[in-house]
């Protein structure tokens, strides 16, 4: 696999070079009707504000959100350079109550977690699936660790959407889950598409992202944490992703806007 882009210091070439060409319509419907939602520097770098200011536009027809003019891979590797291996790790407790969604279903044979880190959800959603082979792919070598500690049965480096990688995973799934993960991704359909055909048929796909018609989003503005400027390329509201999945064959059969919640909006915005 190509080694990462290494992450350079502005001065040392500009900043031009950390983004991309400003998008004037929206990636998911294509309308050109947009509104700026949010203009903002990183947040997150407390004391050592990265370089410029980010700026999140939404189509006024669709309600996508999205990063303009978008980061380019060397630009995300300058702002990912000073974040900890593993940033907000998640209390076990939420990765239990996520895989507790599958447990109406039957037990899955094989379970694929997409961006899974150090497999740490694959460790607690075993309390409830002890039969389940769990396998992981991620873009770092945090999936390797996953594997070292038995988390994980399979690890597989890189992104779901190299052709390598889907075509080795191609219908082996009972369930493929992606615990906010497309919103850190540059094209969110295409990472559908690859987990859809990860999935064999009649498998789950289980997805968690946050919710840019969330209540706090407004109240907090700017300092919401799950807008994490410039790392969240994308926003998409429930309708959007629920049309974009029945327009591939896929039958919605629950969807909670309440109890997968992060009680960290608060706490983030401090």
């Amino acid at each position: 696999m190509p080694a990462a882009p290494k992450a350079t210091a502005p001065q040392e070439t500009g900043t031009d070079g950390f983004h991309e060409p400003r998008r004037e319509d929206c990636p998911w419907c294509g309308s050109r009707r947009l509104r700026t939602r949010l203009r903002a520097p990183d947040l997150r770098q407390r004391g050592r504000r990265g370089p410029g200011t980010f700026v999140v536009d939404e189509c006024r027809d669709c309600a996508h959100a999205f990063q303009t003019p978008r980061l380019t891979a060397e630009g995300l590797a300058f702002h990912h350079r000073d974040l900890p291996e593993a940033p907000h790790p998640v209390p076990p407790r939420r990765h239990r109550a996520a895989a507790r969604a599958m447990l109406p279903f039957p037990e899955p044979e094989s379970w694929l977690d997409v961006g899974t880190g150090v497999g740490a959800f694959p460790a607690a959603a075993k309390r409830y699936f002890p039969y389940t082979a769990f396998d992981g792919v991620d873009t770092t070598r945090r999936v390797q660790k996953a594997r070292a500690s038995g988390h994980i049965e399979e690890a597989h480096r890189g992104s779901l959407t190299d052709r390598e990688i889907v075509n080795r995973l191609r219908a082996r799934y009972d369930v493929v889950s992606m615990f906010h993960h497309l919103e850190h991704t540059p094209d969110p359909r295409e990472e559908l598409r690859a987990a859809l055909t990860a999935l064999r048929p009649g498998g789950h796909l289980l997805i968690e992202v946050p919710d840019p018609h969330c209540a706090f989003g407004t109240l907090l503005g700017k300092w919401w944490p799950w807008y994490a400027q410039p790392r969240h390329l994308h926003l998409m509201p429930l309708a959007n992703l629920v049309a974009e999945l029945e327009s591939r064959h896929c039958t919605i059969v629950a969807t909670d806007r309440r109890a997968p919640h992060i009680p960290y909006d608060l706490t983030g915005a401090l």
